[in-house]
């Protein structure tokens, strides 16, 4: 085993495996929540990391809020107040007001919102790092995408909630939905609307179950807000070890006809990085020329090609996207988890919304839940090595593809 990967480090330098150990050891040591001074040291890193390979690279910086856990909670805390408005005899106060906290709440999520409460509250700096490859007049263009931030802790994500809920109730999750639950964003923006039906209609139980669902959630987001910050070596240092072993490849061989944008992004503040990013580019990516695969979550056992994803609905991804990446996963033997989708977003689901052709490669345990998810246990030693070097695989497969024949 150790001389096999001894000589496929030596033959495809990429898929070192002791390469990306110190990758994400570097990264790792970096407390990087999002639009923070850690954040910046994270993109200066990256950055730095694509000049050692000879790529041009650049950091773009703006202002950012940099948290979903206020605005959500915001509304979260709204949506009490108009539930005791309600039970006191002012209904329609109480519904107006319960309305407007949903629709705040829905409209700071992606992949369309336009983040209006966001825009009020305090801000730090947002970094992303950008770098290209490939012939400048290219008239394809393919975006590989990640993030070099990285989240906060919270209760919620503790991986043995999963774990327990399978010991009590076998198959229940492994054998359950192709789609996993949703966590916060979708849940927080719904409940709202609880409180305003049961207002305007009267129904008290109903207002009374949905304001002891925003206080559940409040306190789910408080939680958030006061850990600290996950170590992120599976989310998303996965990600921005692919991007990098990805760009050493392309510059040993680049690309012929085909433009490589190199995009590392700040995400864990609900994909405002990528959002942000895309409204400013896309008037010089036409849908017809262009490809977005975002990798995210690349280090648990099982290697996933979402079926599609969104933190209120569902948006399935194009089907020629989907059949690239399954036909070159059965070419180069790469065994992929079927069939999921998943009940939240990554940094993939803002070009899905706007109806480019793309795919989002993440990774994912027997529970269909990404490894050490949020959660303190995100180190470079819980990271699933074979996992990443497939995905690194996969993508380069897929550029090499694109670049020989569009879809």
């Amino acid at each position: 085993m150790a001389e096999s990967a001894t000589a496929t480090a030596g033959a495809f330098p990429h898929l070192d495996s002791g390469w990306h150990r110190r990758l994400l050891d570097e990264l790792c040591a970096i407390e990087r929540s999002s639009a923070s001074p850690g954040e910046r040291e994270a993109a200066e890193w990256l950055a730095a990391e694509l000049r050692r390979l000879g790529i041009d690279a650049r950091i773009e910086s703006e202002p950012a809020h940099g948290t979903f856990w206020w605005p959500l909670g915001i509304a979260a805390a709204a949506g009490l107040v108009a539930g005791a408005a309600a039970l006191r005899g002012h209904r329609m106060l109480g519904a107006a007001l319960a309305a407007a906290a949903g629709a705040a709440a829905l409209d700071d999520l992606p992949p369309l919102g336009g983040r209006r409460l966001r825009s009020v509250l305090p801000k730090g700096q947002r970094t992303q790092v950008l770098a290209e490859l490939g012939p400048a007049d290219a008239e394809r263009t393919v975006v590989l995408s990640a993030h070099h931030d990285a989240a906060h802790c919270g209760l919620i994500f503790n991986p043995e909630i999963p774990e327990a809920v399978e010991r009590r109730f076998p198959g229940l999750i492994s054998g359950g939905p192709s789609t996993s639950p949703p966590v916060i964003g979708g849940p927080v923006a719904v409940i709202p609307a609880a409180i305003a039906l049961g207002s305007a209609s009267g129904k008290r139980r109903l207002t009374q179950a949905g304001m002891i669902a925003a206080l559940g959630g409040l306190a789910v987001l408080a939680d958030i807000g006061r850990r600290g910050v996950s170590p992120g070596a599976n989310d998303n240092g996965t990600g921005v070890v692919a991007l990098l072993a990805i760009a050493r490849a392309l510059v040993e061989r680049p690309p012929e006809s085909l433009r490589v944008v190199l995009l590392s992004t700040s995400e864990e503040a609900t994909c405002d990085g990528m959002q942000a990013w895309f409204r400013r580019s896309a008037q010089s990516l036409p849908r017809e020329s262009t490809f977005f695969i975002c990798l995210d979550i690349l280090g648990s056992p099982h290697l996933v090609v979402l079926r599609g994803e969104g933190m209120v609905r569902i948006r399935e991804y194009p089907g020629q996207s989907l059949a690239l990446l399954d036909d070159l996963a059965k070419e180069l033997g790469i065994p992929l988890f079927p069939n999921l989708r998943l009940m939240n977003a990554t940094d993939g689901v803002i070009p899905l919304a706007h109806g480019y052709e793309c795919a989002s490669l993440c990774s994912c345990t027997d529970l269909k839940q990404a490894a050490n998810y949020h959660w303190p246990s995100d180190t470079p030693d819980n990271v699933d090595y074979g996992t990443l070097a497939d995905a690194i695989r996969l993508t380069e497969a897929a550029v090499r593809r694109l670049d020989e024949r569009w879809l």
